[in-house]
């Protein structure tokens, strides 16, 4: 079975994080018994000068964790007008892409925009697999000019539609979708030996963007008074966060370690008592699962599709409600207050993890619904 996976988010020269849970679904199908050739929608232009050297700088050809990866350029208007029409710029260069790289069975897209429509467009005949991580359905549809177009006919091509969560499946089949299933994505289970921080501290994994809610974290900073918390990831509300941290007189207490390359997040992360991150729009969230993987208990948000589905695969994972810092002050001092229930509570998520989100798990299931496609 030889594949094309088209993708808009995927490690690249000058940033080796960016989609990198695609990187490793591709990775783990491989191991699972498919071939993988990766093309990943690599637009130019438009978002300053010191990037678009970096963008230029991008190898066309690169073997990433030994997987053939093209990187497909091409140009198109800024976001976010013209966001639902880039797979239009993208599928002529995809198109040429594909072709000189000789036959596929199938071709998997992760998110429909832009990558699953420029999939459609290129017209191979071959069946067409789109993986919804959460953008399409809870961003494009509603926030995109002419995007819920883009996402319906993209997934009205699509022979199925694969869902980080069975939430997601639920959005997706309302926009379109005509068959479904949950793949969860995965993660590594590192040994147990890990020396934590001797004094308590919470840690966060994500883009710094106003839906992960780092500034609640902070504000229940406040009523922790023991715990130091320390920040992995950058974007756009850094010197905000920084500010709201000083303003609440915790900014003795935070570290903002920025982005790290993933081995070097995971092993500091790894360092922490309590995973915290209460986002909102959350279509699933691998950093809960990595930080539960190590026996480090987590802290979401109910009510949304990853976090809850998370919880309901077993233990070692909390939910509180969404924007609500003393809540989720509430479960920190809870935890870190019964040293006993926190080890339990690790111990049941590293269980849940072992059960239900492993890459290998992620790449046989892949790979059963790549079979199931195909005549």
């Amino acid at each position: 079975m030889r594949v094309a996976v088209v993708a808009e988010y995927y490690p690249r020269h000058d940033d080796p994080v960016l989609g990198v849970w695609a990187h490793r679904q591709a990775l783990a199908t491989r191991a699972a018994g498919a071939e993988l050739v990766v093309f990943v929608l690599h637009r130019v232009g438009g978002r300053g000068r010191g990037t678009l050297r970096a963008q230029l700088h991008q190898p066309p050809r690169m073997t990433l964790d030994g997987l053939e990866v093209r990187y497909v350029r091409y140009s198109a208007p800024p976001r976010p007008w013209s966001y639902a029409r880039w797979s239009a710029w993208a599928a002529p260069a995809l198109r040429r892409a594909m072709r000189r790289e000789g036959q596929f069975d199938l071709v998997h897209a992760h998110n429909a925009v832009p990558a699953g429509d420029a999939a459609r467009r290129c017209e191979l005949g071959l069946p067409l697999v789109v993986s919804v991580h959460g953008g399409d359905v809870l961003w494009t549809v509603s926030r995109v000019p002419r995007g819920a177009e883009a996402v319906r006919r993209t997934y009205d091509a699509a022979t199925l539609v694969l869902a980080n969560s069975a939430g997601i499946a639920d959005l997706a089949r309302e926009h379109g979708a005509r068959e479904t299933r949950v793949v969860h994505l995965g993660t590594d289970l590192p040994a147990l030996d890990i020396a934590r921080s001797p004094e308590a501290l919470l840690a966060s994994v994500g883009h710094l963007v106003t839906r992960k809610r780092h500034a609640d974290v902070l504000s229940a900073l406040v009523a922790v008074p023991q715990a130091r918390y320390l920040v992995i990831g950058h974007g756009p509300e850094r010197e905000a966060l920084a500010a709201l941290a000083a303003e609440f007189g915790v900014a003795a207490r935070v570290e903002f370690a920025g982005q790290l390359a993933p081995a070097e997040a995971l092993e500091r992360s790894r360092e922490a008592w309590l995973f915290v991150l209460p986002s909102t729009e959350e279509a699933f969230g691998v950093a809960y699962i990595e930080a539960m993987a190590a026996g480090i208990p987590a802290i979401g948000c109910a009510g949304e599709p990853g976090p809850a589905e998370i919880a309901a695969a077993g233990g070692g994972i909390v939910l509180v409600p969404p924007g609500d810092p003393p809540a989720l002050a509430g479960a920190i001092n809870e935890l870190l207050g019964d040293r006993a229930k926190l080890a339990e509570l690790g111990r049941l998520a590293r269980e849940t993890v072992e059960r239900s989100f492993t890459w290998e798990r992620c790449g046989a299931q892949t790979l059963a619904a790549y079979s199931d496609v195909i005549p």
